[in-house]
């Protein structure tokens, strides 16, 4: 039996709720909105439920947690959590952040959002917030357009992608996430795919807890425009390609982890280094100006 069997055949095989039963993540997902807009195999919705499961494993209460995202298909995530969350203006989720944490630095502050709105017109702001080790967690779903807009190319999509705006292909090289976020500092760096469960769950886990700067990019169709646009079937067809042509490298330079339209994609846990925060390096500096014995911010 092929892995898409055995998806379509756990699908038809699983319990189904009455209408009297209680969704297993109400106490996570405002369900007053559900059901959710995202397409079906999107593989966003994978995500929320690695990300709900981080938490409740991290014993972090839901009172504790902002999550911010901005525009696009994963920016809808934040209007779906039953934390304090905002939905921001396209590209400005960092900026959010930013001021969530050193407003409030007893808050774990999330940035979960896609490829396109973290990456292009947010690109500046991720740089500088990693620069300066904010201590956030961004949580990036590249599905490598625009998804929500009609499917233009992203900073993101592999060379000869076929998009609404490169019919005949796609000539820019992209990002390559995971190098990006290292060379600008971040502290922790991983990459997933939507199928990697449960792997994707344990690097949430790791990022939460990690001081400073954390990213983690998840892989994910877009089987409403990318997939059919460059034939790949739908989101079921696309994680079997994943499950076949994705190689777990942990600790590989991220310099060697881009990703092309149709080759083995480089997954795993690349980056876990130890450097000061933004508000240890403040108070670090109060501290050697005024000469002061106690934290001036306490973070």
């Amino acid at each position: 039996m092929s892995v898409i069997d055995e998806l379509q055949q756990a699908v038809k095989n699983s319990p189904r709720q009455s209408p009297g039963d209680e969704h297993p993540m109400s106490n996570f997902l405002r369900m007053d909105r559900i059901p959710h807009i995202w397409c079906p195999t999107c593989g966003i919705g994978t995500t929320v439920n690695c990300f709900a499961q981080a938490l409740e494993r991290c014993s972090i209460p839901l009172d504790d947690v902002a999550v911010v995202s901005g525009i696009g298909c994963t920016g809808r995530v934040a209007g779906y959590v039953k934390t304090d969350s905002f939905h921001t203006t396209h590209g400005r989720a960092i900026p959010f952040a930013t001021g969530l944490r050193l407003g409030n630095p007893k808050l774990k502050v999330v940035v979960f959002s896609g490829d396109g709105d973290l990456f292009s017109i947010g690109g500046n702001h991720f740089n500088h917030a990693a620069r300066r080790n904010l201590d956030m967690t961004v949580i990036c779903v590249n599905n490598f357009n625009y998804a929500m807009t009609g499917g233009q190319v992203a900073p993101t999509s592999p060379t000869d992608s076929v998009l609404t705006t490169s019919p005949y292909g796609n000539f820019e090289t992209p990002f390559n996430l995971p190098f990006l976020a290292e060379s600008v500092g971040a502290t922790f760096v991983a990459r997933w795919t939507a199928l990697h469960i449960h792997r994707v769950t344990e690097s949430m886990i790791k990022a939460l807890m990690k001081p400073g700067f954390s990213f983690i990019e998840i892989i994910a169709p877009c089987p409403t425009i990318f997939e059919r646009k460059n034939k790949f079937g739908d989101g079921l067809d696309r994680l079997k390609f994943y499950h076949d042509n994705s190689e777990i490298i942990h600790g590989a330079p991220t310099k060697d982890v881009d990703i092309g339209l149709r080759n083995k994609i480089i997954v795993g846990e690349f980056v876990d280094i130890e450097r000061p925060t933004f508000i240890e390096s403040m108070n670090a500096y109060l501290k050697r100006r005024l000469g002061s014995d106690y934290d001036i911010y306490e973070g």
